[in-house]
């Protein structure tokens, strides 16, 4: 069964791969910098947290080493976000739906719950990215291009509890 929402092909995932690869040589080339998105979503919660209480955020040995300011990494995320956004358009997989078919299939049509459940994911993986030194972004691409093994390790365990998870949650 098709849950895409969509007959039409998405775009390659060779192709996709490639581009990554090469805008991972770019960053490593122009910035120095692995790729990676987890240090980008502390920067912008650092942002947020200077709204609210500076003398507090500002106080956090975190922050001291890594300044919350917008830098090519934050602008990264919301180049995901419009790269997703133009995939799925142009892949004609954008269906505007709040609640994916399996999903509904399986939980239910509830807005509050699935919402709820994405929020709590996203935190527990913000969590392990910060625990684990870096993402799927960069232990599985920059880490993984450069050999490092721990990387390599990483990459497995995301694969493992992607597996793991998806079963529990879908049967899969």
């Amino acid at each position: 069964m098709d849950y895409s929402g969509s007959d039409v092909g998405a775009w390659s995932p060779y192709l996709v791969g490639a581009l990554i690869g090469v805008l991972s040589m770019a960053t490593f080339y122009f910035s120095n910098q692995p790729i990676g998105a987890s240090t980008a979503y502390a920067r912008v919660a650092g942002l947020i947290g200077k709204l609210f209480s500076k003398r507090h955020t500002e106080s956090l040995k975190f922050y001291q080493e890594t300044k919350p300011k917008i830098q090519w990494d934050v602008m990264l995320l919301f180049g995901i976000l419009l790269g997703a956004y133009i995939a799925a358009y142009t892949g004609d997989e954008f269906t505007g739906r709040w609640i994916p078919q399996l999903w509904e299939e399986h939980f239910g049509s509830s807005h509050a719950l699935r919402l709820g459940v994405a929020f709590l994911g996203g935190a527990a993986m913000a969590f392990g990215a910060r625990l684990a030194g870096g993402c799927t972004s960069g232990h599985g691409i920059s880490g993984t291009m450069q050999l490092s093994v721990g990387s390599w390790i990483a990459l497995m365990c995301f694969f493992i509890g992607g597996a793991v998870t998806a079963n529990l949650m879908f049967g899969i």
